[in-house]
């Protein structure tokens, strides 16, 4: 009995943002090992439609500026331990009926707590810009910004909004999958609960879809990391407690 693509995809996105120097033969045995039937030939088609490869484990959507300005990471052996000390944000597409779309989105990364998320059909910094200034106009600003290395994020429109507002930037190694692993699996919540559940016809349909959806992430979804708390409770509760000392 052959097993169902989507099963063995969702396995593979599960491995390899655990084990991104993992190439399609350990992705297979490690597959195999929770008793799921699948072939390495399966597994490697599957990671080629899927963009994945070592040693990052998704499509390189931002490509670097050589002439722009490349920030230190600054989280290695910090402990996140409050809201609103470490942001991070990144960028995915979207395949449409009628085309690819592209979804930023900014996050708390001590709460989880999607902050704010942009759509467009072009892959510039403009609606990075925009989903930046909005999480920044609603929730105040992180000591720590974080991204990767993308043209988007080392513009000096984006940048010069977090310097002129004191915010220290960091930006992911070349090649490191997990400088960014709390946006990462945030990505993987909404491609497996959202995404790839349904067929969007246009961008219309897909904002709308991702509006309901991120709003269920904030107060329905229930996080094991957070024991089974949500995101806005996590968030709303430490504010809490902060104003009242």
């Amino acid at each position: 009995m052959h097993t169902d693509d989507s099963k063995v995809q969702s396995k593979i996105e599960e491995l390899y943002l655990q084990y991104p120097f993992y190439g399609y033969r350990r992705i297979t045995k490690s597959i195999q090992r929770d008793g799921i039937l699948v072939n390495h030939k399966k597994v490697q088609r599957l990671m080629k439609e899927m963009n994945i490869k070592a040693v990052y484990p998704k499509i390189n959507l931002s490509k670097p500026n050589k002439a722009h300005k490349k920030y230190p990471y600054l989280l290695k052996g910090i402990n996140i331990s409050r809201i609103n000390q470490v942001w991070g944000a990144d960028i995915t597409y979207i395949n449409l009926s009628s085309g690819r779309m592209y979804l930023v989105i900014v996050v708390d990364m001590y709460s989880r707590k999607i902050l704010s998320w942009k759509v467009s059909n072009t892959l510039d910094r403009f609606f990075c810009i925009e989903a930046l200034q909005e999480a920044i106009s609603k929730y105040g600003y992180p000591e720590i910004f974080n991204t990767d290395q993308g043209s988007q994020f080392t513009s000096n429109e984006f940048t010069e909004i977090l310097n002129s507002n004191q915010i220290n930037i960091s930006m992911n190694g070349k090649g490191r999958a997990l400088d960014n692993i709390f946006v990462e699996r945030t990505f993987r919540s909404v491609k497996y609960e959202e995404i790839y559940l349904n067929e969007y016809e246009n961008m219309r349909k897909c904002r709308n879809a991702l509006e309901y959806y991120f709003n269920f992430f904030n107060n329905k979804r229930l996080h094991q990391s957070l024991k089974y708390k949500t995101p806005n409770e996590v968030y709303f509760e430490y504010l809490e407690l902060k104003n009242v000392s």
